[in-house]
């Protein structure tokens, strides 16, 4: 990346990528920003959304486009609706969300510093936009597997049913 250089994304550019049964966009990586940060456009289907996992080493954030989605931690759990804003700090704080709702949401991410982006890239599928696979199964052996590839990202995680 050069010094002083615009980067720009227009609304049709970006890796699309199918991650348990989400589609996310890579609006702009950790190679574009020398691994500074990454922001990740996330469109959660109904049903749709992460297991419980946890980074300690970087500190994610959210802000609720449209639609809805509940978050839980281990203390608390917070319905997020079009326009709210998340902050999971870095610490390793253990999180999920999940769209309880029937419409889409669509959610603005952004990661300080960047590698969720590469994480991402490794165990997603790449997509057309507006394409949703539907969610592997989470068994013993895609957790396991799914665990393993995390953790080379410094993440961690959890069983589906961790925080209840």
């Amino acid at each position: 990346m050069e010094d002083n250089k615009l980067i720009t994304t227009a609304a049709d550019q970006g890796q699309h990528i199918s991650v348990v049964g989400d589609t996310y966009r890579l609006v702009i990586t950790g190679g574009q920003t020398q691994g500074a940060y990454a922001v990740i456009d996330m469109l959660i289907p109904p049903n749709g959304g992460p297991g419980p996992h946890a980074h300690p080493h970087f500190q994610e954030s959210f802000y609720v486009l449209d639609g809805e989605i509940e978050v839980k931690t281990e203390s608390e759990t917070y319905i997020a609706r079009k326009g709210s804003f998340l902050n999971i700090p870095a610490g390793g704080v253990v999180h999920c969300f999940k769209n309880k709702s029937d419409q889409i949401a669509h959610l603005w991410c952004t990661v300080v510093p960047a590698g969720l982006d590469d994480f991402f890239q490794e165990i997603g599928t790449p997509v057309a936009a507006g394409t949703f696979l539907p969610p592997p199964p989470m068994g013993p052996d895609e957790l396991k597997r799914l665990a393993a590839i995390a953790q080379k990202y410094g993440q961690q995680v959890f069983p589906p049913d961790y925080l209840g």
